[in-house]
C-alpha cells in the first residue's frame, strides 16, 4: 500500500497536525508534512482525531433483546471501534467473531460470565450458566477478540443470587490473567455498596450516572455517597454506559461539580434506543457530557486513549508513529439541538460535535451524516 498523508487538519487542541500512514499504521505526525507526489487526503480544516472507540455497545445481530449492526453504529456514525458489552457467553460469541469479522468497524467483545450471554433477561439467575473452564477455554481461543468478561448485576439478571455471580466473576478473572471486567449496575439488589466492596482497581463501573435509587447519588442530600468517593478513589473506573435507562443529567452535573469525573464514555447503544432514542449514537452522548460540562479535548481524550488504555488496545486511541491509521474527522457547529437523559430530563446543548468521515485501517469513509 502507497503512504497517505492527511493535509490540513487540526486537532482538538487548536493545533494544526497532519499525518503519513500506510498499510494501515501510522508513520510520521508533524505540525506541516510535505506531499512530495503521494496521495493525500485533504481535511480542509476540519477537526481529527484518533478513531472514536464506544466501548460499551450491543452489536450482534443475532439476538432478540439486544442486538445492532456494528457498522451503523459504528462506521457510520465515526466511530471507527466498538466494545460489545456481554451480548454474547462461550456458547455463542464464536459465532459473533466470524459475523464481525465482516464489518468494516473494528469489533471486539467482552464475553458474558453467562454461557448464552442476553438471550434472556436474567442471564444470572441461573449459576449453572456460568462455567469457568469454558470461559478460560473460549477466551484461550480467541485472544484477540475477547479484551474482557462482562456481569450484570441489577435485579432483573441476578434472580435470587445476590452478590455471588459478582464473586465468581471475579474468579474468573483472576483465573485469565486479570482481564478488565465491566459490570453492569442498576435497581438493587444488590445493593451498590456490596458490588463496590467486590469490585478492584481497574474494574469498569458501567452506567456510572443512572438516576436510580442504587445509583452513586444520594437523593436525600443531593450529594455523591461516601462510599462510591472510596471506589473511585481506590480506581474502580467509570463508564458512561447511556443505555435506554443509564443516564442522568442531574447526577452526571453533581458527579462534575464535585470533580468525579467518568473515565470513558460510551453508548450502551443497540438497535432501539439507536432508533427512537434516547441514545441514537456516540456523537449525541458526547454532546450531552457537553453540556454537563466536561470540555471538548476532555471529552476526546475520553472516546480515544482513555478507552483504548482501558482495554489494552495500545495500538488505538493515540496519533503516533506505530499506532493504527484509525481516524475521525468532524465538525463543532454552533447550533443549539435539545438533548434528553434516560429519564426524559431536557438540556439544550449550544454546539453539536459532527463527524464527516472515517478512517479505518487507512480506509476512507464518507460519512456526512
Amino acid at each position: 500500500m502507497s503512504e497517505v498523508v492527511l493535509k490540513n487538519g487540526r486537532l482538538i487542541t487548536g493545533e494544526s497536525c497532519e499525518v503519513v500512514f500506510a498499510e494501515g499504521k501510522i508513520i510520521e505526525v508533524a505540525e506541516t508534512i510535505q506531499a512530495d507526489g503521494r496521495e493525500v487526503i485533504d481535511l480542509n480544516g476540519n477537526y481529527f482525531s484518533a478513531g472514536w472507540i464506544d466501548s460499551h455497545v450491543h452489536c450482534y445481530q443475532e439476538m432478540n433483546l439486544y442486538y445492532d449492526y456494528p457498522d451503523q453504529i459504528g462506521v457510520e456514525k465515526g466511530v471507527t471501534t466498538v466494545v460489545d458489552a456481554g451480548t454474547t457467553g462461550a456458547e455463542n460469541i464464536a459465532r459473533f467473531y466470524e459475523l464481525a469479522k465482516e464489518a468494516k468497524t473494528n469489533v471486539y467483545a467482552l464475553l458474558n460470565i453467562s454461557k448464552f450471554g442476553i438471550v434472556e433477561q436474567d442471564e444470572l439467575a441461573d449459576l449453572t450458566k456460568v462455567q469457568a473452564d469454558l470461559v478460560k477455554q473460549v477466551i484461550a481461543e480467541l485472544p484477540d477478540f475477547i479484551i474482557g468478561i462482562k456481569a450484570r448485576m441489577s435485579k432483573t439478571v441476578i434472580g435470587d443470587n445476590g452478590i455471588t455471580p459478582l464473586k465468581l466473576a471475579k474468579e474468573i478473572q483472576a483465573e485469565n490473567q486479570q482481564l478488565p471486567l465491566m459490570v453492569h449496575i442498576g435497581s438493587a439488589p444488590p445493593e451498590l455498596d456490596e458490588i463496590l466492596d467486590v469490585m478492584s482497581k481497574g474494574d469498569i463501573l458501567t452506567h456510572c450516572f443512572n438516576g436510580k435509587p442504587n445509583g452513586i447519588m444520594d437523593a436525600t442530600t443531593g450529594k455523591i455517597k461516601e462510599f462510591v468517593w472510596q471506589a473511585y478513589r481506590d480506581g474502580v473506573l467509570f463508564d458512561i454506559g447511556h443505555g435506554t435507562d443509564s443516564f442522568n443529567f442531574t447526577v452526571a452535573e453533581t458527579a462534575f461539580k464535585a470533580n468525579m469525573l467518568a473515565n470513558t464514555i460510551s453508548t450502551d447503544i443497540y438497535i432501539r434506543n439507536r432508533t427512537n432514542g434516547p441514545v441514537f449514537d456516540l456523537a449525541t452522548t458526547l454532546e450531552k457530557l457537553h453540556t454537563v460540562g466536561y470540555s471538548w479535548p476532555m471529552i476526546i481524550e475520553k472516546i480515544t486513549k482513555a478507552a483504548a488504555d482501558q482495554y489494552h488496545l495500545l495500538q488505538k486511541g493515540r496519533i503516533e508513529p506505530g499506532a493504527d491509521a484509525d481516524f475521525t474527522i468532524f465538525k463543532l457547529v454552533d447550533e443549539e439541538k435539545e438533548l434528553v437523559d434516560s429519564n426524559g430530563n431536557l438540556r439544550q446543548a449550544k454546539q453539536q460535535i459532527i463527524p464527516v468521515q472515517t478512517i479505518i485501517g487507512g480506509v476512507s469513509y464518507d460519512n456526512q451524516l
